[in-house]
């Protein structure tokens, strides 16, 4: 069976070299650390990107996949993503991200392919980069941000790029960036433990309520963190639905849209990921790792593997064959 990690990220060099070279005049603040790797602080963004040889060198990353006995990634940009930066620059840095990801799919074609970046901040230039994306090498879905500089999902501006994947047949993946609430959540890390799974829910039930779900019945779209929150208080929104006017235009109970979403394996909880896979089926649930922030699974396969309460058929179907359908890999 096909090993394929849905949720792993990378940084192109060129992707890097053009934050370096357009991003000051932009907003961008560049710095080096101790180490002389090259540090950027954007606009609005709190997280810095992360310059390292894991995140960045395909030979090191190659390792760290045979390692964890893991057969393909699916490359995505992480924070900040391009959405943070002017029309313009967050096209052309789409653009880069996009095109290194069919190069590294030409180089190695059963160990990679690509999840494309699109501009959301500009949609028209989303749309126009997500059909120009959807014929490179290589490319087998969208990465999407769970809000656009603080605007939900749901609004209306972002239907024309939903439309698009839809015709496309790509599914959407989401990812949370600058999370709500970030200001109460400086300390411990809670932006990650916390911010990070907050996000995939109001994302998710952002699309449910806000009608995108209904309105594209064939979009795929994959949640991260396991759902985060929106798997767990499905029963308040099925329950506030019944009781809130600001409800009253919904048909169905949310919990009938459990099965619309997608979700990756990153709960750090071998309990939590069997209720996930009670919840919302067993044929809903695709690896994912978050390679190779410190947050991640090292060995994405073995925490599917060490679940004895699935078959073998049902643990195969989680590591490979859920997502190999997803992303039309052979």
């Amino acid at each position: 069976m096909l090993k394929l990690d849905t949720h792993a990220h990378w940084f192109p060099q060129e992707w890097v070299d053009t934050i370096v070279n357009e991003g000051p005049k932009n907003g961008v603040e560049i710095s080096r650390n101790e180490q002389g790797r090259i540090v950027a602080s954007m606009p609005g963004i709190r997280l810095r990107p992360n310059f390292t040889p894991p995140y960045m060198d395909i030979p090191t990353r190659l390792k760290i996949m045979d390692d964890a006995r893991v057969d393909v990634h699916a490359l995505s940009l992480t924070s900040p993503m391009t959405h943070w930066a002017p029309p313009e620059l967050g096209a052309r840095l789409s653009q880069v991200f996009n095109d290194g990801c069919a190069r590294e799919h030409e180089k190695y074609p059963t160990r990679f392919v690509g999840m494309a970046t699109l501009p959301m901040q500009a949609p028209e230039l989303a749309v126009a980069e997500v059909k120009r994306a959807a014929k490179l090498p290589g490319i087998r879905g969208v990465y999407l941000p769970t809000h656009v500089l603080g605007k939900n999902l749901e609004e209306k501006e972002f239907w024309p790029v939903y439309e698009q994947c839809e015709k496309l047949s790509l599914p959407i993946f989401l990812h949370p960036v600058s999370p709500v609430g970030k200001e109460r959540m400086m300390k411990y890390h809670l932006g990650n433990f916390l911010g990070n799974p907050y996000e995939s829910g109001i994302a998710a039930a952002s699309l449910v309520f806000g009608g995108v779900m209904d309105a594209f019945p064939k979009l795929d779209v994959m949640l991260p963190h396991a759902g985060g929150t929106f798997p767990w208080l499905i029963g308040r929104m099925d329950h506030g639905t019944t009781v809130r006017a600001e409800c009253k235009h919904m048909t169905q109970p949310p919990s009938a849209y459990l099965r619309r979403f997608h979700y990756d394996t990153i709960t750090h909880s071998d309990k939590i990921l069997m209720n996930l896979i009670e919840l919302v089926g067993v044929d809903r649930v695709v690896m994912g790792s978050d390679c190779p922030a410190d947050m991640s699974y090292t060995r994405p396969v073995d925490v599917v593997e060490r679940l004895k309460d699935l078959s073998a058929a049902q643990r195969d179907e989680i590591v490979g064959g859920n997502a190999a359908k997803l992303l039309k890999i052979a």
